[in-house]
């Protein structure tokens, strides 16, 4: 049996979709993997452009997007890379989830074709990086309630208000914000060193720490008419965006997950106590045989749900279900493979606790589990609880 792959769910890829798996997990393992853990420890990816670039050039930002220098890619192979990327840290994939499934994609989707040329090429390539300015200081699982406002004076727009826990804003080249107008919900291109706009990092992180999070502060900002994103109108639009970002998730955990597993197996093969490695006892085996479900049902979720997405049949309860699902069978996995690991599985030397901080945010950020679960309590009964 392949502990890796116990119900052979990747021989269900074809080749292509299989190619591009091996090229993200050799590039990941290779490139990211030997710095991740020190990444982690100081709270930050010191040249996150350089980062991205190496990233543009393996082709991951915007890959399920057609046109304009994405890749084109069914579901599947982007949720692939997710899983690939999230196996070696979630702040890697949550880069890329932001910038190609939230960033990109509302530009791609809601833009103009002159949006589209002066960002998109730039963005796939990694020359550019972009956020998503949507969560507020007091609007998180509400975004509706968003206080953030844009009003018209003349032909351009004045942007004022925070947001807070931006994935990649002190670094981004434009920030993809939401806001309150007269006719609604709104979406806006704003470039860096746009004056009014000011970002700082928030430390103090145990969670999430090779990642660069951010606030935004909008304080007075003039865009012209043209900084608009044509047919962004309403919270729909940026709920959209969130979607294609949920569905990374649900492949990413599936990936942290398997990490974790994979780790806590070699070490219990190789840990000895009282003569024998742990692996041979019996509360051992059944915390590896609770993991090895886990992972191998998550992994059969995120196909599933990926399947359904390339079909056209994917619905946004069927992502939070993925959600909702994998992030806690990865928090689980995460937990046991730490107990496994004993003192060890505290430190950085083994990416268990590393992993199992992150699934704190993970579990938080692009909907909580409470809301997923509403979500998918509101599919199969009609009735809604969130009002």
């Amino acid at each position: 049996m392949n502990p890796h792959d116990f119900l052979e769910v990747d021989r269900d890829l074809d080749d292509e979709e299989r190619a591009i798996r091996d090229a993200v997990r050799d590039y990941c393992r290779a490139e990211l993997l030997p710095h991740v853990a020190g990444w982690f420890e100081a709270g930050t990816i010191p040249d996150p452009h350089a980062v991205a670039k190496g990233l543009g050039a393996l082709g991951v930002f915007g890959m399920h997007l057609e046109g304009y220098g994405c890749a084109g890619t069914n579901a599947v192979s982007y949720g692939l890379a997710c899983r690939e990327l999230e196996a070696v840290d979630s702040g890697l994939r949550s880069l890329v989830s932001v910038q190609g499934s939230l960033a990109m994609t509302a530009i791609h989707r809601f833009g103009s074709e002159e949006q589209k040329l002066e960002w998109l090429p730039r963005m796939a390539a990694g020359e550019a990086l972009g956020c998503f300015g949507l969560t507020e200081p007091d609007s998180g699982s509400d975004p509706g309630s968003m206080r953030t406002r844009a009003r018209r004076d003349g032909t351009d727009w004045v942007l004022d208000g925070t947001k807070m826990w931006i994935t990649n804003g002190a670094v981004a080249d434009v920030a993809v914000v939401w806001a309150q107008t007269e006719e609604g919900i709104r979406g806006f291109l704003v470039p860096r060193g746009t004056p009014g706009l000011s970002a700082g990092v928030v430390h103090g992180k145990l969670s999430l720490r090779a990642s660069i999070t951010s606030e935004l502060v909008l304080d007075g900002v003039r865009l012209p008419h043209e900084a608009a994103l044509p047919l962004a109108e309403g919270i729909k639009a940026p709920l959209t965006c969130l979607s294609e970002a949920r569905f990374g998730i649900v492949w990413g955990a599936a990936g942290a997950a398997r990490d974790c597993f994979e780790a806590a197996l070699d070490y219990a093969q190789t840990r000895t106590q009282f003569g024998r490695p742990i692996a041979a006892f019996q509360l051992t085996q059944g915390k590896i045989a609770d993991m090895l479900v886990d992972v191998n049902q998550a992994s059969l979720t995120a196909l599933r749900i990926g399947r359904l997405k390339d079909e056209g049949r994917a619905h946004p309860s069927h992502v939070s279900f993925g959600k909702l699902a994998n992030v806690r069978a990865a928090q689980r996995v995460a937990a046991t493979a730490r107990s496994v690991h004993g003192a060890s599985g505290i430190t950085l030397e083994y990416p268990v606790m590393r992993h199992m901080v992150n699934m704190e945010s993970v579990a938080t950020y692009e909907g909580t589990a409470e809301i997923h679960a509403l979500t998918l309590g509101r599919a199969v009964t009609g009735h809604s609880a969130f009002r």
